[in-house]
């Protein structure tokens, strides 16, 4: 294993408080936003589309890194100093024997398509497992299978010289409250953790990318932003342990400004006390705005990567704790 390697990559994906641009979506989810705003379900499109993100001016200021999908990765050229990563799971399917559940799929030929990732620049890689929070869900069945699929995936990646991201997410979908998403997020982690290490894989040479600890977006108690950043933060310390490379958080629903409130409390409480680099790996919460803007039109361009950079720049302050509600104005 390269260690030493993939170390250095962590490191410089952490670098200087940047942050990670998810822009991995599906051919469908991209397409699904794009009907939303009347924009054209093509290729080209979506070419046009995340070569935009891709070139906007300086936001490798406050971006170290961008998780491509297999098209993205074959359609961009130029990646302004930004470190390339890449989507490798299959997406989810239903999991046998267990209603509601579902289990990640990609690790038939995960060798060979890394070796051509790798040619193409890829540096890291990303798997996501989702868990549903509901009665009797997630189960521990369902939790151990994509564990040992997460685990298995990290190993093939490390052995391939590329930086493993372990997405577990526990959704936010529902009317859990915070305390039952703290519950499952904790079992969770631990299965994973405990699968990660009886694969032999190397945490400092990986990044997790976790939920934050929130109520599902139906309950009627919403917690502050601080007891968010609180729950979230103890939590992971608690599990998680002291070497690993990193933590990115995914957004997984969450407005951009939520998402930036809660990340930055968590700085301002626990600055001094983190183990680990907290920061940001988000899609939506940094994307939306300006696709919104940008919807299909050259002459949208400029705006579009203005509101893009604004975001990211963002999200960057809420890494240093230094995110005040009047960025948003």
């Amino acid at each position: 294993m390269q260690t030493k390697k993939l170390v250095a990559t962590v490191k410089a994906l952490f670098a200087d408080d940047k942050g990670l641009l998810a822009m991995d979506e599906s051919t469908t989810s991209c397409n699904k936003r794009f009907a939303k705003l009347g924009i054209p379900e093509t290729e080209e499109m979506r070419r046009q589309w995340r070569e935009l993100i891709i070139t906007t001016p300086k936001l490798s200021d406050s971006i170290s890194g961008v998780i491509l999908y297999d098209e993205t990765i074959r359609q961009i050229k130029n990646h302004e100093g930004m470190i390339l990563g890449i989507k490798v799971d299959l997406g989810l399917k239903a999991f046998e024997g267990h209603p509601n559940e579902k289990v990640t799929e990609g690790l038939d030929g995960l060798p060979e398509r890394l070796k051509e990732y790798v040619a193409m620049g890829a540096r890291f890689a990303k798997w996501r497992a989702a868990f549903e929070v509901g009665e009797g869900i997630p189960s521990q069945d369902c939790i151990e299978e994509n564990a040992r699929r997460l685990a298995e995936y990290a190993f093939i990646c490390q052995q391939a010289g590329v930086v493993p991201i372990v997405e577990p997410e526990v959704l936010m979908d529902g009317d859990h409250t915070m305390e039952r998403c703290r519950q499952v997020t904790g079992q969770v982690l631990k299965t994973v953790f405990a699968e990660l290490k009886a694969k032999g894989v190397a945490v400092e040479g990986m990044i997790l990318k976790p939920n934050m600890v929130v109520p599902g977006l139906a309950c009627k108690t919403q917690e502050s932003v601080e007891e968010v950043a609180y729950a979230t933060v103890t939590l992971l310390m608690e599990m998680v342990p002291g070497d690993l490379g990193g933590i990115a958080f995914l957004s997984g629903g969450q407005s951009g400004q939520l998402a930036a409130a809660r990340l930055n409390a968590m700085h301002v409480t626990f600055r001094d006390k983190l183990p680990w680099p907290l920061t940001f790996s988000f899609s939506r919460a940094i994307q939306y705005p300006a696709l919104e803007i940008w919807s299909g039109k050259e002459e949208h361009t400029k705006a579009a990567q203005e509101s893009l950079k604004r975001r990211a720049d963002i999200c960057q302050a809420a890494t240093r704790g230094e995110y005040t509600p009047q960025m948003e104005k």
